[in-house]
């Protein structure tokens, strides 16, 4: 009893959907693993530094390490949520797995060259020459749009997998409740997918100097996200209402 009630207070469930996954899986596991070679290929220098100059250099790609490691966590948490939720051990959710991780694996590099840019931009400390020599004018867009694909294969893969639980909710045996925030889930994971498509036909159809403003589209994210997450509260209310009720009733 004691060892489940630390449990419960280590990793407390949602309020209102039941975790349906129970022990940590060969699958969770695996998938953790991948999340941690991913986040071990960004780090700015696998060596340590000798000297005081080379740390410098060093803390100089921290900025962009630190922007690459918390989208990472976003995609991670996304996922962990998923396994937690519904704790899916079908041929279908195994198979988008795979495929979110060799996504996720392949999408590491571009993600770390392209915010090693920007920051090296704006925050000028990266040289001028050192940025010239990384890129070309001529192969921004290029870069943005394979970023693109990565960001958008990544949302809807947590898209499929989210509707493949919306599918079984029969058998998972989901609630109004439960029901409603799976389909937000799907809702939300597939409108940061069409921000991203947005944001690559803006790189490929903006002209080349301003292809960096094509970047901001991504600022759509937060809309998506308010705007769906206010419809679903108002949805969700109303069914904790109508669940209060007659509860309600009876105790009166």
């Amino acid at each position: 009893m004691l060892r489940e009630s630390v449990k419960a207070h280590l990793i407390p469930p949602e309020t209102h959907f039941r975790w349906r996954s129970g022990e940590i899986t060969r699958l969770e596991s695996f998938t953790d693993a991948v999340f941690a070679f991913a986040v071990t290929l960004l780090v700015v220098s696998l060596e340590v530094p000798r000297t005081f100059s080379e740390l410098a250099a060093t803390m100089k790609g921290f900025v962009a390490f630190g922007v690459c490691f918390a989208i990472l966590t976003w995609v991670w948490f996304h996922h962990y949520l998923f396994s937690r939720r519904f704790g899916l051990q079908t041929v279908h959710a195994i198979s988008l797995n795979a495929l979110l991780l060799f996504v996720v694996l392949f999408y590491v590099y571009p993600l770390k060259f392209l915010f090693t840019l920007f920051v090296g931009e704006i925050t000028a400390t990266v040289p001028r020459q050192t940025l010239d020599a990384m890129i070309t004018q001529a192969q921004v867009p290029q870069l943005f749009v394979v970023y693109c694909l990565g960001y958008i294969a990544v949302f809807v893969i947590l898209g499929l997998l989210n509707l493949h639980a919306y599918r079984l909710r029969e058998t998972l045996g989901l609630d109004d409740y439960e029901t409603l925030a799976t389909r937000h889930s799907v809702l939300t994971h597939f409108g940061y997918a069409l921000v991203g498509v947005l944001a690559m036909l803006a790189a490929l159809l903006l002209p080349r100097q301003l292809t960096g403003v094509a970047g901001l589209v991504f600022f759509l994210n937060a809309v998506v996200g308010w705007g769906l997450g206010a419809t679903f509260r108002r949805r969700a209310q109303r069914i904790l209402a109508q669940r209060a009720a007659p509860a309600v009733a009876t105790a009166a």
